[in-house]
């Protein structure tokens, strides 16, 4: 069984709710994949971390300590700093040394195409898949210049579609009506948002489950400040979807073929 995570940035935070949710079931996810956010929750639990102390990891290693101003003229921020933050937690930069199989997914800008990587050096792909453009530089990989993956496929289902039975869809960009705007802020993350979810649909109808929490709608991407209310919005909808028969339990929890 697999599970595939949305980028999101802040409201990526959901996916640590709904892993642990679904721990609690007894439903853990063999092979993983994730965009952005996505990603950093999807790498920490591939390398064989518990929901509790991935949401610990990421409590103390928060948004402005991974991140430092840029003088670039490529990006407001640099992410070099979440690099010491992924060599605390992982032994080796390699997808090689993660406990679970897991793909991520990047956006080449030379090539104007998506990439999922599964092989090779990890560290410098998890960075490029969280690299929103404009906000951080690009981070040149292989002579590429490599953005985040959520540009070009935010929830990357068909990474693993073929590889697990059941295949579950976790996205936090819920995009259901809104029926107000009180400023060009809140206009660019709807527009981001819309964007976002447009090019997941695709990803979405191969997830054999989806969960896309309703109240996502109400934080932004950059509330990291808000951790702890994400994570429960992320557990709180996977329990009631449980607890309603949409994700049958029995059907989904780990066994001999469920893979």
């Amino acid at each position: 069984m697999g599970i595939s995570l949305s980028g999101g940035s802040a409201r990526g935070y959901a996916h640590v709710g709904v892993l642990q949710a679904l721990h609690e079931h007894g439903i853990e996810p063999q092979i993983i994949s994730g965009t952005s956010m996505g990603a950093v929750v999807g790498v920490l639990y591939a390398a064989g971390y518990s929901p509790e102390k991935i949401k610990n990891i990421l409590t103390e290693e928060t948004f402005s300590k991974m991140t430092n101003f840029s003088w670039r003229r490529t990006g407001l921020y640099k992410l070099e700093k979440m690099k010491v933050a992924l060599q605390k937690y992982i032994a080796e930069d390699d997808f090689s040394n993660l406990k679970k199989p897991f793909y991520l997914a990047l956006s080449n800008l030379n090539k104007a195409c998506g990439e999922t990587r599964s092989t090779g050096a990890l560290f410098d792909y998890v960075i490029a898949s969280c690299s929103v453009p404009g906000v951080f530089a690009p981070i040149v990989l292989e002579e590429g210049n490599y953005v985040d993956g959520g540009l070009l496929c935010n929830l990357p289902a068909s990474a693993i579609r073929e590889k697990c039975r059941y295949l579950i869809g976790s996205h936090v960009n819920f995009a259901g009506q809104k029926d107000s705007f009180p400023g060009p802020r809140s206009i660019m993350e709807r527009a981001i948002n819309l964007g976002i979810t447009q090019n997941s649909k695709p990803e979405m109808a191969l997830c054999d489950f989806l969960i896309d929490p309703p109240k996502m709608q109400n934080y932004t991407l950059l509330d990291f400040s808000k951790i702890e209310e994400i994570i429960k919005v992320g557990y709180e909808h996977t329990n009631k979807m449980i607890e309603s028969g949409e994700l049958p339990v029995k059907k989904l929890q780990t066994g001999p073929g469920n893979a």
